[in-house]
């Protein structure tokens, strides 16, 4: 019986008192839920959604904290370049490069995403390349600088998003005839493919079984790179950059790396992000999404220098559930005003502060 508390309290140490707290608190916004009445099974659905839809933004937190350059506030860099690849995607959808494929059918939007997906990758790669080699000139000062190099980035591409030559009618203001919409239909390309394909329904509870599948696909590419020889070298390298050096360890070549695919998994992130809304959201509104990202990787268990797969998934789950069930409970407790967006913001920016302000992970 000794043996058996012991073990119950070593597991709770180790698996944190703040996502214990939280976990409960999820579970007693569901209980509010349904106290006032609503569709339990339609929120738990939509918990998973969002998880799926955040899955690889979060994920893209584990290269960058591994390397060495903690948890990266300007993934804005690779979601501009993702959108680049999605917008891409469309326009050649537009000039007939996918050919005799039924727009109808379920090949054509898989072919779609698969396109924008690779293109994402190759235009948030070259960037985390550039974004990698500033990082490197401020050591020591990378979050504070990613923050700022993501918002310019967003800024920037306002601009590119409004001269850049795209010819799409489903991207391209109508009656200007140039400069691109801030939000662009999916429907006619990848718009809600992975949460439709397979998907399991049970009355109202919907499970978006390819988006999840898909998701757990990246997390598994990322896990046997971390076990890789290259993945325990910029390990190395993040967590003890003098020793590594020591041993003959290029530190900055591996900071690249995992700045680079950080970089590039928020590209496909993006996309994933955006299927699952169902369209494309431009101009400013990549430029929170970093915080989010930040926020969900920290309450997962990791800290500014360690970071692991589980800590990914946890994370984004309660985050995600936290924000899905408690501001709809919110508004229908106090409908009047605005409380749901002051909550967003009080959980998202609430937990980063509590999770930076920790030197030591779980335990504490």
């Amino acid at each position: 019986m000794e043996r058996a508390l012991g073990a119950l309290k070593q597991g709770a140490k180790d698996f944190g008192l703040p996502r214990i707290i939280i976990l409960a608190f999820f579970f007693i916004l569901l209980l509010a839920a349904a106290l006032v009445g609503m569709d339990i099974p339609w929120l738990i659905s939509d918990v998973l959604l969002r998880w799926g839809m955040w899955g690889i933004l979060v994920l893209a937190m584990v290269p960058s904290i591994r390397s060495g350059i903690g948890p990266n506030f300007g993934v804005a860099i690779g979601i501009a370049g993702g959108l680049l690849g999605a917008l891409v995607s469309i326009e050649l959808r537009y000039f007939g490069f996918l050919g005799t494929l039924d727009p109808d059918g379920i090949t054509f939007g898989l072919v779609s995403i698969s396109l924008a997906v690779l293109l994402a990758l190759a235009f948030s790669s070259l960037l985390g390349i550039l974004y990698g080699l500033l990082l490197n000139r401020v050591k020591g000062n990378e979050m504070i600088v990613s923050t700022y190099v993501g918002f310019s980035f967003v800024a920037l591409f306002n601009i590119l998003w409004l001269l850049l030559p795209f010819r799409s009618s489903t991207s391209i203001w109508p009656i200007a005839g140039q400069g691109l919409r801030t939000t662009i239909n999916l429907v006619d390309d990848f718009g809600r493919v992975l949460n439709n394909l397979f998907r399991v329904e049970i009355g109202n509870f919907i499970i978006p079984t390819s988006l999840l599948l898909t998701v757990l696909l990246f997390c598994f590419v990322i896990w046997v790179f971390n076990k890789s020889r290259y993945g325990m070298v910029m390990t190395a390298a993040g967590s003890n950059p003098e020793y590594a050096k020591a041993r003959g360890i290029n530190v900055n070549r591996a900071r690249i790396v995992g700045t680079t695919i950080s970089t590039a998994l928020a590209g496909v992130g993006i996309v994933m992000f955006s299927q699952g809304l169902g369209f494309l959201q431009l101009y400013n509104a990549p430029m929170w999404m970093g915080f989010s990202s930040v926020a969900a990787v920290l309450i997962g268990g990791a800290t500014v220098k360690r970071a692991a797969i589980f800590n990914v998934l946890l994370g984004t789950l309660l985050f995600q559930g936290i924000l899905t069930v408690a501001l709809p409970v919110a508004n229908e407790l106090v409908p009047e005003g605005n409380l749901s967006e002051i909550l967003r913001l009080i959980i998202s920016n609430g937990i980063i502060l509590y999770a930076l302000s920790k030197a030591r992970g779980g335990s504490k």
